[in-house]
């Protein structure tokens, strides 16, 4: 990983990959690798915990650094298989260390997708269930009963009317 960075990446163009040639650049790589993925697994964990306890603000608040965080793992993982031949030659033990810490992580993610995943679920039902609420609410009643007016079109109370979109 000692190459410099492309000039071309302070544009937006994405650097290119480091070429692992000895054992020192190999240990670098594995060296870079788990430190994003430990910095990416340290945000999914204060994120979970947070969305969790139901401090949804908090928990989703820095969207940047996670997208960031993730890009730079992922463009570390490209240089990883790019010279799996060398890491494998050069650093053995390294990758084999690597591949334990990256099964911790995705134990991490899949931990926070299923909170996430639980967040949305709840977020969906109580939004149903409070539109629900809001419709009987609107639903005139005679003698206690739901009063439901004839629709010349056929449709209930509840449906709105129709709308087409055109810009599909």
């Amino acid at each position: 990983m000692g190459r410099p960075v492309a000039e071309g990446a302070a544009t937006g163009a994405v650097p290119p990959l480091p070429r692992v040639a000895d054992r020192a650049g190999a240990e670098a790589l594995v060296a870079s690798v788990s430190e994003a993925m430990r910095a990416l697994e340290a945000l999914l964990s204060d994120e979970s915990g947070a969305v969790g306890a139901g401090r949804l603000r908090q928990g989703l608040a820095d969207p940047a650094r996670k997208s960031a965080l993730a890009a730079a793992y992922v463009l570390r993982l490209e240089a990883v298989k790019a010279n799996a031949v060398a890491l494998a030659r050069f650093a053995p033990e390294g990758l084999e260390r690597l591949r334990a810490e990256h099964r911790g992580f995705t134990a991490a993610v899949e931990r926070n997708q299923a909170v996430l995943g639980t967040a949305r679920s709840v977020s969906e039902t109580l939004i149903k269930s409070l539109a629900d609420d809001l419709g009987r609410a609107a639903t005139p009643t005679t003698y206690g009963k739901p009063s439901i007016a004839p629709s010349p079109y056929g449709r209930g109370v509840r449906s709105g009317p129709l709308v087409l979109s055109r810009s599909l």
